[in-house]
């Protein structure tokens, strides 16, 4: 009996990339293909298995259950594949945390790991939401509680997000911004990657009875955090990211700072957990975030 014919890998991996991203636009950047081709090799997939893969709408391509299914063991296939290979040859380790926690927080800090571990090359995928750990290659993560880990994942809980709102001295005093109720009449910012912060600043703090209308948004803290410092309003933010500032004098906490319903945790890759580099890396931000929560409880 002849052999089946079995799908190409190119194929596969066309077809992984469409159904995890629900696009075969996103697939072909990802893949550094062209739409064609990705659209080619689905096609060409689903005539050779004789069953239908995708289901193409306006806005989104869904996978059928059997496309799912598919997806589903390609994607494990995938990952044992950058495993395996990440074991026989490593490369850089990749730590993988938001923008405003490697601009305000890790950079400042980072030449200290270096005098430490001199022959440990890092590199850094800017992130702060769910991530493939094996598909991306990433050793390390640095996430809030409050995005879901991936499965198999190493979590470290950590220390407890205080949270706060800042402003710069001049607009506390222009504002005359003495005590909570004070802010009904503030400008009030926020980020979008964090809706609820007001609600929750008011809650670890037992400030009730108040409504918070977000007067602007931005998109990540770093720059709600410089808007602030501009003197564009007042916004509650994680005390880890304005140590600096609030030593500078750059911004002042009117109220101080209160434990938020969040904590700061280690995702470690399963992959990886075994190199030496990895296990130093991650025991270095443990320390650095414990002594980061010490220093400031020392200064309140």
């Amino acid at each position: 009996m002849p052999n089946t014919p079995r799908p190409s890998f190119n194929a596969l991996r066309a077809f992984e990339a469409t159904a995890r991203l629900r696009s075969m636009t996103a697939a072909a950047d990802e893949l550094a293909v062209t739409h064609g081709a990705v659209s080619r090799h689905v096609r060409s997939l689903e005539e050779q298995l004789g069953v239908q893969l995708l289901t193409r709408g306006p806005h989104a391509t869904e996978p059928t259950p059997e496309g799912a299914r598919l997806a589903e063991g390609v994607a494990a296939a995938l990952n044992l594949m950058h495993a395996a290979l990440e074991q026989l040859k490593p490369g850089p380790l990749t730590l993988s945390c938001s923008a405003s926690i490697l601009t305000h927080w890790l950079i400042p800090r980072l030449a200290r790991f270096h005098q430490q571990h001199p022959g440990v090359e890092l590199q850094f995928n800017v992130n702060y939401g769910p991530v493939d750990v094996v598909r991306e290659n990433i050793g390390v993560a640095i996430r809030n509680t409050m995005v879901q880990p991936p499965e198999d994942v190493v979590v470290r809980e950590l220390v407890t997000e205080w949270v706060g709102p800042v402003c710069s001295p001049d607009y506390m005093r222009g504002a005359r911004i003495r005590q909570p109720a004070d802010l009904a009449e503030a400008r009030l910012l926020a980020t979008k990657t964090r809706p609820n912060a007001w609600a929750e600043w008011a809650a670890a703090a037992a400030v009730g009875g108040m409504e918070f209308p977000v007067r602007e948004r931005f998109e990540h803290f770093y720059v709600l955090i410089q808007a602030a410092v501009c003197g564009l309003g007042i916004a509650p933010v994680p005390r880890m990211l304005v140590l600096d500032d609030l030593q500078s004098g750059k911004l002042v906490a009117p109220f101080g700072f209160a434990p938020g319903p969040h904590k700061l945790a280690l995702w470690i890759a399963p992959h990886m957990r075994t190199r030496p580099e990895t296990q130093a890396l991650a025991q270095w931000l443990t320390e650095e975030l414990q002594e980061t929560a010490d220093r400031a409880d020392a200064a309140r």
